[in-house]
């Protein structure tokens, strides 16, 4: 690589947030600003860094809820707000441009949570990891070989505690997350079932993810508890929870005794003023139901061993994947906010231009 000149200045271009948030997330409620930089470590730095070239931007459900003010007497929040004029931070793939850090070098690849803009200097590396299996697409590390795909193997075996037989269903299962659950369910020996908002989606999660079974939850919108009994007349033993509300309503009606709602996720409840309530906690009592909400940070320790049981699976077909990938930065808050109405088939990504 050729060496990068110390005057050298380059576009930087973020995306921000320019308001908190109440209710429904809009397109002007962030902002693609350009501002310059200079793609190398100063040489002035007294601790390691490392420059960092984005390549690849996730889009994920949980960026929504740093977007709104939390009270500062309130209970403290998972993650704390984004701060305005900032840029968003969510996970990204890149490329080592230059370092002083000892295990960085230029040229190599990396993933980890980080700035959603064209280039960042590094100063933090608790979550900056390089790719072990550049042989697969690059992309896949803001999905299925990143935090998404530890998220799906987590939850079904750590907190689901998933075996052969049982019965499976996962809600917004054409998603990042869904299609890893539905696909590592089956191989377990599971039997699937999963919901997504279109017919399209339906056949995708059928015919490429090998799901079982699968229906439209909006079709089924009147009755989603007897959509549930219809498709799954024995009950569930695992509800793979990314949507919340009604549906979660629905899943505690038609859960076995002695099962298991891993809740990952409520993308339903995220832009609402008001949250919808859960009307039948009550059956978790009689039928036994153990609700635990599943936060991929706890189970960091397993990511190595993760890692390398997906790109097992990946390379030898047993996982297929589906992006939906968005070209440019400045197509970064429209790709986020159709992410909320289901735009998206896939685990959805927005690539960076290489200049």
């Amino acid at each position: 690589m050729a060496t990068i000149k110390e005057e050298t200045v380059v576009r930087n271009k973020k995306v921000v947030l320019r308001r908190y948030v109440t209710g429904q997330l809009k397109v002007d409620d962030m902002e693609v600003v350009t501002t310059t930089v200079q793609p190398r470590v100063p040489p002035a730095m007294s601790t390691p860094a490392v420059m960092v070239k984005n390549l690849y931007l996730s889009c994920d459900p949980w960026m929504r809820g740093r977007m709104t003010k939390h009270d500062e007497d309130a209970e403290e929040p998972a993650l704390a707000d984004f701060v305005l004029g900032e840029a968003l931070v969510n996970y990204t793939v890149g490329k080592v441009i230059d370092s002083t850090h000892p295990e960085f070098v230029a040229g190599d690849f990396v993933w980890g949570v980080n700035a959603w803009e064209e280039y960042t200097l590094v100063t933090q590396f608790g979550a900056l990891l390089k790719i072990n299996h550049p042989d697969l697409p690059l992309s896949y590390y803001t999905g299925v070989l990143g935090m998404t795909g530890l998220t799906g193997y987590a939850g079904l075996f750590e907190v689901g505690k998933a075996k052969g037989g049982e019965t499976v269903f996962v809600s917004a299962a054409s998603g990042a997350v869904g299609q890893v659950v539905g696909q590592l369910a089956k191989i377990a020996g599971c039997y699937v079932v999963g919901s997504t908002g279109s017919d399209e989606k339906v056949a995708l999660l059928k015919t490429k993810f090998g799901f079982d079974n699968a229906f439209n939850y909006v079709k089924e919108g009147n009755d989603l508890a007897g959509a549930l009994r219809r498709y799954l007349p024995d009950g569930i033993d695992i509800y793979y929870d990314n949507v919340g509300g009604e549906m979660l309503d629905a899943a505690l009606l038609n859960m076995r005794r002695g099962g298991r709602v891993v809740v990952c996720g409520m993308i339903s409840q995220y832009n609402l003023e008001e949250p919808k309530g859960v009307r039948n906690l009550q059956f978790v009592i009689p039928k036994r139901i153990r609700l635990e909400g599943l936060a991929v940070v706890d189970h960091f320790g397993l990511y190595a061993k993760f890692e390398e049981e997906m790109a097992g699976y990946l390379k030898e077909g047993k996982v297929v994947v589906v992006e939906d990938v968005v070209d440019g930065i400045d197509k970064a808050p429209e790709a986020l906010i159709g992410m909320f109405s289901g735009r998206n088939v896939g685990k959805l990504l927005v690539a960076l231009t290489e200049e």
